[in-house]
Order: structure tokens, then sequence, then C-alpha cells
């Protein structure tokens, strides 16, 4: 005779409830867990989104003073696209160098404290993490020294001919990526940690008796099983550096603006058809290249 798990409610130690009864608590449970995380996103994510489409269908005639007129406006998507193309694309050329820069810097970073660092580990990991204790725009600032006409790098790069005697790197495209290289390279190297921390070292010991070598070992064996880390890193970096605005404004130029400086200057100037039917662009462009690059990658999982 099979018996039924769990305690009656009400019910002595050793009595057990029925199965419907269990359904019910399962579900209350389900819906008390789910209740917060859904308010959240619908008073912060869902509403705040309808409200940017709407905006973003208004008749771009209006003002502030005189109100914007709900007219279906969607030429605003196509005039948008004309007039910011440039800003557009470049700013998903950056975000995209800059995505490659951290995978270069944050895979023998995140490897080398997964399988090398050994009681180091913890001590690197904080240093990795350290720059959050800073402040964003302080971090960005910093890099105007470090990058400035008269500091040490544009001296030596001069010296080495490898600049003009006129020549600079700050303000200039260079700059921007870095700036954007240092700030989002974090978040590349969490993740992709992760992912090789659950690595087993037997594995790769496997593909050294089986005489593979250790280019063969990495590439069938331990890059396959970081992809997931390394999948979520770059949709980490990509996403936020595509629309970010601090690194150009700080470290570029009027040439090296991104779309994240057109969204801001149109709010600011009261353009609000313009700036919602832009960032509602940029935002169903990025989602796209995200699905792709997952459906690619194959770990639709992840999503």
């Amino acid at each position: 005779m099979s018996l039924a798990h769990g305690i009656a409610p009400g019910g002595a130690p050793g009595a057990v409830a029925d199965p419907p009864e269990r359904g019910r608590r399962s579900t209350r449970t389900a819906v008390l867990l789910l209740t917060l995380p859904l308010a959240w996103l619908l008073v912060f994510f869902i509403v705040p989104l309808f409200s940017l489409v709407g905006t973003s269908l208004y008749d771009p005639a209006g003002s502030l003073e005189t109100g914007y007129a709900m007219t279906g406006e969607v030429a605003n998507y196509f005039n948008v696209l004309g007039d910011y193309r440039e800003q557009l694309v470049r700013s998903l050329v950056y975000a995209g160098i800059a995505t490659l820069a951290c995978i270069a810097l944050a895979y023998p970073l995140a490897y080398a404290i997964a399988f090398k660092a050994g009681r180091w580990k913890n001590l690197m990991l904080v240093a990795v993490i350290a720059p959050f204790f800073t402040s964003f725009l302080i971090r960005t600032l910093s890099w105007q020294l470090i990058l400035g006409d008269q500091a040490w790098i544009a001296d030596g790069l001069r010296w080495l001919q490898v600049l003009d005697p006129d020549g600079r790197l700050l303000s200039t495209p260079f700059a921007v990526v870095t700036g954007l290289t240092y700030n989002f390279l974090p978040f590349m190297v969490l993740p992709l940690y992760a992912s090789l921390e659950k690595v087993d070292p037997r594995l790769m010991e496997a593909g050294a008796d089986l005489y593979a070598s250790p280019f063969t070992t990495f590439r069938k064996v331990t890059l396959p099983l970081s992809l997931p880390g390394l999948v979520a890193g770059t949709l980490l970096t990509f996403i936020p550096a595509a629309g970010d605005y601090i690194n150009a404004e700080l470290l570029g130029n009027p040439q090296t603006q991104m779309i994240g400086n057109v969204i801001q200057n149109l709010f600011e100037g009261g353009s609000y058809p313009e700036a919602a039917a832009l960032s509602v662009t940029l935002m169903l462009l990025i989602t796209a290249m995200v699905l792709f690059y997952i459906r690619r990658a194959g770990t639709e999982e992840l999503v």
C-alpha cells in the first residue's frame, strides 16, 4: 500500500495531506512568490514601456508648452532612422568592439582565477569587483587623466612615433571604446568565471591522457563548457554599452557621439516623440540582435 507524503492541516504529526490540498498549498506559495516581482515589473517596466511607446506616436509638432496630441505618428520612427542612422550604427560598432575587447581580456583572467589562482582566488575576485566600489562617473572621469594629452601614455606613444607629434588619445573613438571596455569588463569576467569554475579539471586531464594538445583540449572541452558564461557576459556587456552615453560624453567629441547622447539631447530639448521613437527603435534592434545571437550560440535556455 502506498503512503501519501505531507502533514494534514491541523492534524497530528504523522498525519498526511491529500494530493488536492498539497496542490492548493503549492499554488498559494507560487502566487506569493510571484506577486512582488510581477508587481515590480508591472510598475517599473510594463507601464513605462507602454508610456514610451505611446509617446513615440505623438504629433512631433507639439511642445511642452502646448502639449502633444496622440496622432499615431508612425512616421516618427522613419524620421529618426533617417536622421540618426549614423549615431545608431556607431553605437553598435563601439559596443561590439568593446565586447570583443572584454572577451579578449576577461577570458584569460577568468580562466586564471578558476584554475590557476589557488589561494589567491578570492583576492583576485575582489580585485575584479573593486571598481564597483567607486562611482561609474568617477571611474570614467579618471580616464581623462590617463588618456590626456600630457599623460605618460600619450607622451610615450609620441616618443615611439605611434602618435603624430600633435596626435592625441582623448576625444577620439579609441578613448570611448577604452572607457566602455574598462567600465563593463567585470560584467564579462564574473559570468565567465562562474562557468569555468564548474568545469571538472578531470575532463581536461582526460583530454591530455588521450594525447590531445592543450589547444585542442581547450577547443573541444573548456570552451564549449564555458559557453553559457560567455554568452551571458556578452549580453551583459553589449546591451548596456550600446545604450551608454557617459563614455562618449566625457571621453569623446561631437563626432563620436553615440545614440544615448542623441536620446538625452532630444529629451532635454523637449523633442519627446523623436526621443521616444529612437529609444524604442534601439530597444527593438538590440532585442532582435540578442535573440539572433542566442539562437546562433545554441544557448536558448538562457532566456
